[in-house]
């Protein structure tokens, strides 16, 4: 898949700095969390604001949408995890439980659940549908920052600061770890669950089965020593990509490892959100107060 660099919008968030920017499950509309303490929800394609969320005190780093559409997850430095309805705009649950920063939220797979990785090397689950405000339950063997969370639909992995990607089995009631070295800035599936991407601050992303937990592959050639950036996998499954601190999203072929393209953004400023489209050939990244759409020609 060749990507001519087409860049097909620029969006302009006006949300101060863009600290994330996240596909819908459908992928038609995206989410972006802003330094000005809000979540807007867009159509991409159309450059279109629909709504924007206000209930966080401080930034927002992370957002994720429901299976149905119908609710909002967001963590923030506020050490708050916010529920939103998306329709109303209105927040329908706030849960502080966490003693700093949170990091990475996400739904579990039913979208009854909120998961939350903080600073306070905790992962803490919620249950939307109970009143209660504590956690169901938490996860507290990273031995610093939980930065990535994701959820299959019987697992839980979570990469942290300590360097370890783990993964929880639910079923087994079991968890599983691997060292990477580094401390890692993000986690990823692979959708056929088979393996998982790891990216750390050794400036790789590293392609390890899950149960073996040997190393597949690894991409190199972009630069993350500093900053949280994301990896992610296209449509297919059969491109690696990752943001990077000189302005650019580098793009791997899975199998081969090779460096297949570019996405130059014309800026020196660090590439650290990108989200890809579930089922066609788009990219969202965010840098510095803008969110870019890119469109391959395949």
């Amino acid at each position: 898949m060749a990507w001519p660099n087409k860049r097909t919008q620029i969006i302009d968030c006006k949300q101060g700095a863009v600290r994330c920017v996240k596909f819908n499950v459908d992928g038609n509309y995206c989410l972006t969390c802003g330094s000005d303490k809000t979540v807007k929800l867009w159509n991409p394609h159309k450059n279109l604001l629909l709504k924007a969320y206000i209930g966080h005190g401080y930034e927002v780093l992370d957002a994720h949408s429901s299976g149905d559409n119908a609710h909002i997850c967001s963590g923030g430095m506020d050490k708050a995890v916010v529920l939103f309805d998306v329709s109303t705009g209105k927040t329908v649950r706030k849960f502080r439980d966490h003693a700093g920063t949170v990091n990475t939220v996400c739904f579990n797979e039913e979208s009854t659940v909120i998961l939350s990785g903080s600073i306070d090397c905790s992962v803490r689950a919620w249950d939307i549908r109970s009143k209660k405000h504590e956690p169901v339950q938490i996860l507290n063997e990273a031995k610093d920052s939980v930065t990535s969370v994701q959820v299959s639909d019987h697992e839980i992995l979570t990469g942290s600061a300590d360097s370890k990607v783990r993964r929880y089995d639910l079923r087994m009631g079991k968890m599983f770890s691997d060292y990477v070295g580094k401390p890692i800035s993000c986690v990823r599936f692979t959708r056929d669950g088979q393996c998982v991407l790891v990216s750390s601050t050794d400036t790789t992303v590293k392609l390890i089965d899950k149960d073996s937990g040997e190393m597949l592959n690894q991409y190199q050639g972009h630069k993350n020593v500093s900053y949280k950036i994301d990896c992610c996998l296209n449509h297919q499954d059969t491109q690696v990509l990752s943001g990077s601190e000189d302005g650019k999203v580098f793009i791997w072929d899975l199998v081969e490892a090779k460096l297949v393209d570019t996405l130059d953004h014309e800026t020196s400023r660090t590439i650290h959100s990108l989200s890809f489209h579930p089922s066609e050939p788009l990219l969202l990244t965010a840098c510095a107060d803008k969110v870019f759409v890119w469109e391959s020609n395949h």
